[in-house]
């Protein structure tokens, strides 16, 4: 998305500034960020054949995303394909840092060299590992924020303890969550302070998290959704035809579906972020653009129905 103003017919590129700005902590964000799970190969991601990306393209995704004002990057050190590494990338084409880029990475996840997943991080002593790989494929003497990622609802105590001691070791600068229930966030803030929720969520999707989202944003906490242009097609990227009511609002705003779809999740409220991820330069710039689109009541009204009836997840 572009606009041209009334003294010249050069169009200006919209930038992630436009999205407006949240603090995770004490690291203020662009509302627009970029999510490098995608980068590392073509086609689906997290899977132990990808074809990786050519290393070139993605290191220009990535400073094209800074140049776009972005300075809130999620990733992991399992976010690989063959021969390509999320948290390599990210260093190769943006070290030195910039001081206002927030990287974000998470823990818990793991797999093996040829890609399958392994068993998740549980102990400190695993914990503890995955955060030094990530200190060191980034080359970093400490992470801005490290999300524990989980599955299942049983206690994480032990393991956002274990974290929560090595923020206070300085290794790691605040906490967050992922695939969490509003418990599982009650337990890690008697421990230490969460700074961001990172759970699936998106238009019609999800609709049973709406209070969670809303509640994450009356405590001052960051809720970043992940899958949110993707939906129901998570790792594989967007799948099947969108409703009617996504393509008439992208229609009457000159924009895609994916820019609908991530203006929608920004209307959600001030504290949630957008994460979308691509390796491809115009995808990235209309993801950037998409921070800047106003929904009317209208348009909201009809995109809310759809959220309420078609949610799935």
């Amino acid at each position: 998305m572009t606009s041209t103003s009334s003294a010249s017919t050069t169009p200006t590129t919209v930038t992630a500034a436009a999205s407006g700005r949240w603090t995770l902590g004490d690291l203020p964000v662009n509302r627009i960020g970029f999510g490098a799970m995608r980068l590392p190969q073509t086609g689906g991601a997290l899977v132990p054949d990808a074809v990786p990306r050519d290393r070139d393209a993605a290191l220009a995704v990535l400073r094209r995303a800074v140049d776009l004002g972005v300075n809130h990057i999620d990733t992991a050190a399992f976010y690989f394909s063959p021969l390509r590494s999320a948290n390599e990338l990210i260093n190769s084409a943006l070290a030195p840092y910039a001081d206002d880029l927030v990287i974000t990475t998470k823990v818990g996840p793991a797999r093996d060299l040829t890609g399958r997943w392994a068993a998740h991080a549980r102990t400190p002593e695993a914990l503890r590992g995955q955060v030094e790989e990530n200190l060191r494929q980034l080359g970093r003497d400490h992470l801005d924020v490290v999300n524990l990622r989980i599955v299942g609802t049983d206690s994480i105590a032990e393991r956002f303890g274990a974290l929560a001691e090595l923020r206070q070791a300085g290794l790691i600068r605040h906490l967050g969550l992922s695939n969490v229930t509003p418990a599982h966030l009650a337990e890690a803030q008697a421990i230490a302070p969460v700074v961001c929720v990172q759970n699936r969520y998106g238009l019609g999707m999800r609709s049973k998290d709406d209070a969670f989202v809303q509640d994450c944003g009356a405590q001052g906490i960051a809720f970043v959704p992940y899958y949110a242009i993707a939906a129901a097609g998570g790792e594989a990227g967007a799948t099947g035809a969108e409703p009617a009511e996504v393509l008439a609002v992208a229609q009457a705003q000159e924009v895609g579906p994916a820019e609908i779809r991530l203006a929608w999740t920004l209307h959600q409220g001030p504290h949630v972020l957008a994460i979308p991820g691509t390796g491809d330069p115009g995808h990235l710039a209309a993801n950037v653009a998409a921070g800047a689109l106003s929904l009317s009541e209208d348009e909201l009204k009809l995109l809310d129905g759809l959220h309420r009836s078609a949610t799935t997840g």
